[in-house]
């Protein structure tokens, strides 16, 4: 080898041991800064401060059951007024909103024609009258002239044949005249009950025809609820049970009672449905979304929030304080329940009176110190 080769050499051999001492300086650099960033943690996880409103002692508690509901309100009590003779419309002045009490006439249809029939009718039952006072007078003639021995009696038989027969006349032609004026009489639209107009479904001067829809009338004094339930859900629900309703665009609270339970259930979905009765009903609409919680029975047990129950391993469990440190208590959650500021769960696998950390703490590490910043009341 020549000088210059040995050269190069050297050089190389240096370069290799500065890059081997910056890889180890930056290696020992990079050991030291995740020391520094576990020390770091580890201080940060040392100890966990509480409060007293962070943790809740598992007691045994009478958990109201309740059962999710909601569907639309319903007026109890509605009516279509219906054309029941075929005409133009006359007097319609009621719209949406107006106020129409029982037996109040709403409309009319114009009654010519039908005015026309009932005197028709009437001259017709005049007519039979007339034929029932001849038939009257040919049979008294006629017996006597049989009690005279001047006729047969034959024709006396005829006489009395003719004279039932224009007495049945005359009562098919007053029935006719009844009729008449029952035409006449469905002219006049009267509101079947007292409530207010919610739909306008005909315009004055419109020619309907029978059975043609006018206007829908609903009694806001009595709303109630249609609840559709499933096949289990149902098989808990009784008549006189009551749940607190949410009603749409309202802050306050609605009572309701279970009034009834449709015996069968509906084709294909096999849900059962369930009319809740509003108790009071003031200042609500019909067609309005409510929703709540129907209560269905009382459930007893050693109880925590259901909040406080956490799934983030493949047991259900809670966190609990013990000796100043967090403990992970696997539990068996059961019924729940609302106790009236919360829902609450019954659990299996903690000992009564244990302190167990509420959920919107988060999850902790067990054996992480507690610390409470105010001890929590016995």
């Amino acid at each position: 080898m020549t000088r210059r080769h040995y050269t190069w050499l050297a050089l190389g051999l240096v370069v290799a041991l500065i890059a081997f001492s910056v890889v180890r300086a930056l290696s020992a650099r990079k050991a030291q800064q995740e020391a520094v960033s576990q020390a770091s943690v580890a201080k940060v996880q040392a100890l966990v401060e509480l409060a007293a409103s962070d943790v809740v002692k598992a007691e045994t508690r009478e958990l109201a059951q309740g059962l999710p509901i909601s569907g639309s309100l319903k007026a109890i009590n509605s009516a279509v007024v219906k054309a029941r003779a075929a005409g133009e419309l006359q007097g319609l002045t009621v719209r949406e909103g107006d106020v129409v009490k029982a037996g109040q006439i709403v409309a009319r249809i114009d009654a010519t024609e039908y005015s026309a029939r009932v005197k028709q009718a009437q001259q017709q039952a005049d007519s039979a009258k007339a034929q029932i006072d001849i038939a009257q007078r040919q049979w008294d003639n006629n017996k006597a002239l049989v009690d005279q021995g001047f006729i047969s009696k034959t024709a006396l038989d005829t006489s009395l044949n003719n004279f039932n027969a224009a007495r049945a006349n005359h009562q098919a032609a007053l029935a006719a005249v009844e009729m008449a004026r029952k035409t006449l009489d469905d002219t006049v639209l009267r509101a079947p009950i007292s409530g207010v107009v919610a739909q306008r479904l005909a315009q004055p001067g419109e020619r309907v025809g029978v059975d043609a829809r006018v206007i829908e009338i609903v009694d806001l004094s009595r709303l109630e609820l249609e609840a559709t339930l499933s096949a289990v859900d149902s098989m808990n629900v009784r008549v006189g049970q009551e749940a607190v309703l949410q009603i749409e665009g309202s802050a306050k609270p609605v009572l309701a009672k279970v009034v009834r339970i449709n015996p069968s259930a509906q084709a294909g979905s096999r849900s059962v449905l369930a009319y809740l009765d509003i108790v009071d009903a003031t200042g609500l609409r019909q067609g309005l979304y409510a929703q709540g919680t129907l209560g269905v029975g009382q459930a007893s047990g050693l109880a925590v929030p259901l909040s406080a129950v956490r799934t983030d391993k493949p047991a259900p469990y809670v966190q609990v304080v013990e000796n100043n440190q967090v403990a992970h208590k696997t539990v068996e959650p059961g019924a729940r329940g609302d106790t009236g500021k919360e829902v609450m769960v019954t659990v299996k696998g903690l000992s009564p009176g244990a302190v167990v950390i509420r959920g919107n703490v988060g999850s902790l590490r067990e054996g992480t110190p507690v610390k409470f910043t105010k001890a929590p009341a016995p």
